[in-house]
């Protein structure tokens, strides 16, 4: 064989690796990416689940604390944000925001204990508990599926690729600031 044909061969060869390594690289990330988009919908999920179920705990207290109209005014504006939001971040700021509204609805609660012996109520309590479990499951898995979609997409030489094809990294969802305190319970 020719020098010539000897060199060519070997390029060719190595064109087809990287031509492979590329393709392999890109189907990857394309899956990590479907992978933190599904992770993201069963977070929605759980969210809409609390959305649906909030007007009915609210319902149920008004009945018994019809002054606290500040709580449940936060509480609706919050809902309305969580149904407006149109990204991840304006998702998980809203979701953190109807938190906080909620918190301070159990703050309210503890000072009625009427409202405490109702069979409604603590069916309702009952669920949302579920639901705030399921969200925060939902929330753990996505975060480690964005661990995963990130560290490949920042490693080298994926970072090259994903920056060519505009693959970003991803937000983690966090909790709101605040969220580590304990709501305060007053008599």
């Amino acid at each position: 064989m020719k020098q010539g044909n000897k060199t060519l061969i070997i390029i060719i060869v190595v064109l087809v690796a990287l031509g492979l390594f590329m393709v392999s690289n890109y189907n990857n990330l394309v899956s990590l990416s479907e992978e933190v988009d599904a992770q993201w919908g069963q977070v929605e999920n759980q969210l809409q689940a609390r959305y649906d179920k909030i007007p009915n705990i609210v319902n149920t207290v008004k009945g018994y604390a019809s002054h606290e109209k500040e709580v449940f005014e936060s509480i609706a504006n919050a809902r309305a944000k969580l149904a407006g939001a149109n990204t991840v971040n304006e998702q998980v700021k809203a979701a953190n925001e109807m938190e906080s509204a909620l918190a301070r609805l159990l703050v309210v609660v503890e000072n009625y204990p009427e409202l405490k012996a109702d069979a409604q109520f603590n069916q309702l309590i009952y669920e949302i508990s579920g639901t705030e479990n399921r969200i925060a499951v939902e929330r753990m898995r996505y975060n480690e599926t964005v661990k995963t979609y990130n560290s490949k997409v920042k490693r080298f030489p994926t970072v090259l690729l994903a920056g060519m094809f505009g693959y970003e990294p991803r937000t983690y969802f966090e909790a709101a600031k605040g969220a580590e305190l304990a709501p305060i319970v007053e008599f």
